[in-house]
């Protein structure tokens, strides 16, 4: 079972997109919206029973150095998806900061996935915002292409949420909010105590 934005309440409320993602034509999922054209935003948590593995993602960092998006599993993780190019990635750049610096003392990781751009343009965004978490380089898409049952390939932004589990349980698609991140953030924390009450 899904669950939309109503889930979260008013912690996701007002959260509105302009997204750099081109046309979907023919999503397979019935997760995703038939001809995604960038021009709304999806905002949805996924049951438990309804996740599946966030797939093995490796390669690159901007910076040169190795990167396996495993060695963080046992940690909510935030993958989200970005381009220099893209300026809604711009928009939403200052708040993935403020929650990544709110949650550095919690088991929460922010992952930024780099897609279809280069390391010198993607070095320089990250600096300039001060996005200091690691940033995994995809330059040809194949990354990104991986989770198209999570995301649609062509849409930029767009932000996944991984259980402890390594599970995909959420997704906004488009443009997020301090709100949304943290609304995420919150309900996958708050996971492994209600499952211990019930």
């Amino acid at each position: 079972m899904k669950h939309s934005v109503g889930l979260l309440g008013l912690l996701l409320a007002g959260v509105l997109i302009t997204g750099c993602a081109a046309s979907q034509q023919g999503a397979q999922s019935a997760q995703l919206p038939a001809g995604f054209d960038g021009s709304s935003q999806q905002v949805e948590l996924l049951d438990v029973a309804d996740r599946r593995p966030l797939p093995e993602l490796r390669g690159s960092s901007v910076y040169g150095d190795t990167l396996n998006l495993v060695d963080y599993r046992g940690r909510v993780l935030v993958l989200n998806i970005w381009a220099s190019w893209c300026g809604p990635c711009r928009g939403e750049a200052p708040e993935l900061r403020e929650v990544w610096q709110e949650t550095k003392d919690q088991p929460v990781q922010f992952i930024g996935l780099v897609t279809r751009d280069s390391e010198v343009a993607s070095q320089r965004f990250a600096e300039s915002y001060e996005l200091d978490y690691p940033h995994l380089m995809d330059a040809d898409g194949s990354l990104q292409l991986q989770m198209r049952d999570s995301v649609p390939p062509a849409a930029i932004p767009s932000t996944l949420f991984v259980d402890r589990e390594g599970r995909v349980a959420g997704r906004i698609i488009g443009k997020a909010s301090a709100a949304a991140l943290r609304g995420f953030i919150e309900e996958l924390l708050a996971e492994p105590e209600r499952e211990h009450r019930s």
